[in-house]
C-alpha cells in the first residue's frame, strides 16, 4: 500500500507552528513526513525559512513518523557535516530517516559567496558528495580533492542501519542519472505524461528503489479561495528549469512571477474544495508508480487541510504504516 505522508514547508510556517502541524498530521492519520531544507523562502510573502536539521530533531522526538529531508550538499553544506547529521538522526531514531540529495538552487547556495556552477559541474559535485556521505555512513574514512575537499573524515557515532540516500530529480534526464547511485527517487507531481516520463526514466535506467512524489495542493471551502491561496503562496514555483535553479533571491522570484495568473497555478498545484478531486488526483499519481506520496497544502495555515484530509481523504486512500524508504526492517 502506498504511504501517504505530510510535507512540512519551512518556507511558509514558523517552526513552532510547523512542529504542531506535523504532530497533528500524525494524529489525523498521515503515516510519514518529509521537509524542505532552504535558507530562504521562494517569496517574500511566505516569510519563513528555519533550519531544517534542528527542527527535525524536535519533530522526530515528538512523533513516531518516519522522516525525509531534501538537501543539497557541496556548497552551503559540507558533505561530511551532512553525513554526521544523517547518522545522528538515524542513530537516535533507527529506521525512521532518509535524505534526498540534489544539486541545489542558487537561492540557497549563493550565501557562501562562491560562484554558482553550471549544471554539469553541480551534478559532478553532488556525486562526489554522495560518495563521501555514503562512505562515511558505511564506516570508512574519506579524503577527497575534487569539486569538494574532504580530509580524513570519519564518523564516530554511526547508525547500525545507514539511512537511505535518495536522488532528488525533477526532469526525466536527471531521474535516469540518479538511478545509478541512489537508493530511491524523490520528485514532484507534474502533469501525468511528464511524471510518467520521470518515473519511467528512473526505472528504465535500472532504478529499483521506491519512488516518492511530493504533491503541491491547495484546499479551502471554495474553489475560488483555494485558487487564491495557491496564487498568493505558490506562484513563484510555476517555472521550469533553469529559472528555479539560477535566481538568487526571493525578491527575484517575486519579480519573475508578477505576470503569473491564478489559472497558471493549475499545472503546478492541485486546486479544489472537493476532497474527491484530491483523492482522484492522488490515485492517478499512485497508478503512475509512486510508492510514497507527500501532500503539501501550499497555504500558510494547515489546520483545516489536516482535519478534512484526515477525515475524508486518507481513509479513501487506505494509507498504511510501513518501513520508510530504503530501510530493510
Amino acid at each position: 500500500m502506498t504511504v501517504i505522508g505530510f510535507h512540512s514547508s519551512h518556507e511558509q510556517l514558523h517552526p513552532s507552528d510547523l512542529l504542531r502541524a506535523v504532530q497533528r498530521a500524525e494524529e489525523v492519520g498521515f503515516t510519514a513526513a518529509m521537509c524542505s531544507d532552504h535558507f530562504a523562502p521562494w517569496s517574500e510573502r511566505q516569510g519563513h525559512s528555519a533550519f531544517a536539521w534542528a527542527w527535525l530533531g524536535a519533530a522526530m522526538q515528538s512523533t513516531t513518523l518516519p522522516f525525509g529531508v531534501v538537501n543539497a550538499p557541496g556548497q552551503r553544506y559540507h558533505p561530511a557535516i551532512i553525513a554526521q547529521a544523517m547518522s545522528t538522526l538515524a542513530t537516535m531514531y533507527p529506521g525512521r530517516f532518509w535524505a534526498a540529495l540534489g544539486s541545489g538552487e542558487a537561492m540557497n547556495e549563493h550565501i557562501t559567496g562562491d560562484g554558482w556552477p553550471r549544471k554539469d559541474i553541480r551534478n559532478a559535485r553532488l556525486l562526489e558528495s554522495v560518495e563521501v556521505i555514503r562512505g562515511m555512513l558505511e564506516g570508512r574514512e574519506m579524503s577527497v580533492d575534487g569539486h569538494v575537499v574532504v580530509d580524513r573524515a570519519r564518523l564516530w557515532t554511526r547508525a547500525e542501519h545507514p539511512p537511505a540516500i535518495i536522488g532528488a530529480a525533477v526532469s526525466a534526464e536527471t531521474a535516469g542519472w540518479v538511478a545509478g547511485w541512489a537508493d530511491g527517487l524523490a520528485t514532484i507531481a507534474q502533469p501525468a505524461e511528464a511524471l510518467r516520463r520521470v518515473i519511467g526514466s528512473y526505472r528504465d535506467a535500472g532504478g529499483t528503489g521506491p519512488v516518492a512524489v511530493q504533491v503541491h495542493l491547495s484546499y479551502a471551502k471554495t474553489d475560488d479561495e483555494a485558487l487564491a491561496i495557491a496564487h498568493d503562496q505558490w506562484r513563484t514555483n510555476v517555472f521550469s528549469p533553469p529559472i528555479p535553479w539560477d535566481l538568487e533571491t526571493p525578491e527575484a522570484f517575486d519579480e519573475a512571477s508578477k505576470h503569473v495568473t491564478p489559472e497558471h497555478m493549475r499545472d503546478s498545484v492541485v486546486v479544489s474544495s472537493d476532497p474527491s478531486v484530491h483523492i482522484a488526483q492522488i490515485e492517478e499519481y499512485i497508478a503512475l508508480g509512486a510508492d510514497e506520496i507527500y501532500l503539501h497544502h501550499v497555504g500558510p495555515t494547515q489546520d483545516e487541510f489536516l482535519d478534512v484530509f484526515g477525515d475524508r481523504v486518507l481513509p479513501a486512500l487506505s494509507p498504511t504504516t510501513k518501513a520508510p524508504i530504503g530501510f530493510d526492517a
